[in-house]
């Protein structure tokens, strides 16, 4: 099959941890053409090479979202390759609240990179996006403790972790979920924020606690590929077990 004719997708953050499971689960499971974005391109090259060797579809681009020239060339890569993607997933986020920095800096670099940096993304892939054959899709990586709701709730094993900084980014990263799902709304788009759970990865600093990845990376998977013949879901929260409340 000519990479044309497979369903493409563009994963941010997808040299390792969930970003890497998802790709992988996507070409090895679904034949999808995975195209690993990475802020390091030698990084994201090495990824890449492992699953052609495998004998999956796969391409990689240099991406980091904190800059504008950055992702502007990974468009400008994307048109000129492919003409469109399908399915973008916004998976690239830090979590930074542990390191000592001062709040400002805290506050300013989380929601630049999980934020900003998303938003930056998606808006620019849009013309591609709308250039997808059939049904775009589009997932935000967000996580529960961005849940007003699920955070109030003192039972829970977070309640008392001071994650202020990456929960408000991940409650702003389900806001932008809503809009993109209006905005795409006339393309019929599937446009969703999931939790992948607590996983062990180097965000999480391979908590002992955590899944594999390929758990967490089961609702990305799911969602990515719906189509048009699969319920209508789109402007949703949820994890591999269900809805989360907002």
């Amino acid at each position: 099959m000519a990479i044309q004719d497979k369903t493409i997708v563009l994963i941010s953050g997808a040299n390792q941890g969930i970003g890497l499971a998802t790709a992988t689960r996507l070409a090895r499971e679904h034949n999808y053409h995975v195209i690993i974005g990475s802020r390091n391109l030698e990084n994201g090259s090495k990824v890449t090479e492992q699953l052609k060797s495998e004998g999956l579809s796969a391409d990689t681009v240099q991406l980091d979202t904190q800059s504008d020239d950055s992702i502007a060339a990974a468009t400008a890569y994307l048109a000129e390759t492919y003409g469109h993607i399908d399915v973008l997933i916004n998976n690239a986020g830090v979590l930074l609240d542990r390191a000592n920095l001062p709040i400002r800096q805290l506050y300013d670099t989380t929601f630049s990179v999980n934020v900003a940096g998303t938003a930056c993304l998606t808006e620019a892939l849009l013309p591609l996006l709308r250039k997808s054959a059939g049904r775009p899709r589009v997932i935000f990586v967000s996580s529960a403790m961005g849940s007003l709701n699920i955070s109030l709730d003192s039972s829970t094993m977070f309640y008392k972790t001071d994650y202020k900084a990456y929960d408000a980014s991940k409650a702003a990263v389900n806001m932008l979920m809503i809009n993109y799902s209006r905005i795409l709304a006339d393309k019929k788009a599937f446009v969703n924020a999931v939790c992948p759970g607590l996983v062990s990865t180097n965000l999480t600093g391979y908590i002992a606690q955590g899944t594999t990845t390929e758990v967490g990376a089961q609702r990305l998977v799911e969602l990515a590929t719906v189509t048009g013949k699969d319920t209508d879901v789109t402007g949703t929260f949820s994890n591999k077990d269900g809805s989360l409340p907002w």
